[in-house]
């Protein structure tokens, strides 16, 4: 016996979709059958993204979006409706890191982090919520079958972490707002969750494990490795699956232990 999600006829939206966990999540979402719409700022890294999509069947689009602008995020929400229908998934992905002792950030540091991980998550999540809600309220009566929002937080919103601690705090507000939105939104069918990465290779980090101080950091992990981007591809169907409705508000660790 077999179980397979099958998200045929939905549609997602995904920030942060030109590269690493973004574009990884996108590969997935397409493979399960949903239309996806590919958001970042980089439009050629996502037209390239959108090919490969294609050429293995899939169904994509892609729009330019600024989570640190809400004129940006409103245009991009109302673009990606217009051409691919309403949105029934977001994943929400767009962020930054920052790696200084605390002492050693400036405003325009914080402000960057804060700005894309915390407020533009927020306002991102509010955006598509907003036109769930009014689906749901009846807007288009029977178009609705429920909503699922997907904040990509991280284990560092968890558990303070050395010279990440700005990113970490950005992280533990996503968390939060995670729950809040999932006390708010439930009653229109919306579930909101988070999903916390461990340590992933991408193209961002990949340098860095070769290094001294990247070996020392595996070293320090429960079995000593770092994760591969589809190691998240499980956790991520399970939150985006019609299926999931009774899952709402979870903070799921996916960091091969490193929280225990």
């Amino acid at each position: 016996m077999s179980y397979s999600i099958d998200l045929s006829g939905r549609v997602a939206f995904v920030t942060g979709a030109s590269s690493g966990l973004g574009a990884q999540f996108a590969r997935t979402l397409a493979k399960a059958g949903a239309a996806v719409v590919l958001a970042a700022r980089r439009m050629e890294r996502l037209k390239t993204l959108r090919a490969e999509l294609e050429s293995d069947g899939g169904d994509a689009h892609v729009v330019a979006l600024d989570v640190t602008d809400t004129d940006s995020i409103k245009a991009a929400v109302a673009h990606a409706e217009t051409e691919m229908g309403a949105i029934d998934i977001l994943v929400n992905n767009s962020g930054i890191g920052s790696t200084q002792r605390l002492t050693e950030v400036t405003p325009e540091d914080y402000d960057d982090v804060m700005n894309t991980n915390t407020r533009g998550a927020f306002f991102v999540a509010q955006e598509v919520a907003k036109r769930m809600i009014a689906r749901a309220q009846g807007a288009a009566p029977g178009t609705f079958t429920g909503g699922r929002i997907v904040n990509i937080a991280s284990m560092g919103g968890l558990r303070p972490m050395s010279k990440i601690g700005v990113y970490c705090m950005s992280k533990a507000a996503v968390v939060h707002m995670t729950r809040s939105m999932a006390l708010e939104w439930g009653r229109y069918g919306i579930n909101v969750n988070a999903l916390c990465p461990g340590y992933i290779d991408t193209e961002i980090n990949h340098h860095q494990w070769a290094t001294e101080a990247g070996q020392k950091l595996i070293a320090m992990l429960p079995r000593k490795r770092v994760g591969q981007p589809q190691d998240l591809d499980a956790a991520l169907m399970m939150l985006c699956a019609n299926e999931s409705h009774f899952i709402n508000g979870a903070v799921l660790a996916a960091d091969d232990g490193f929280g225990v």
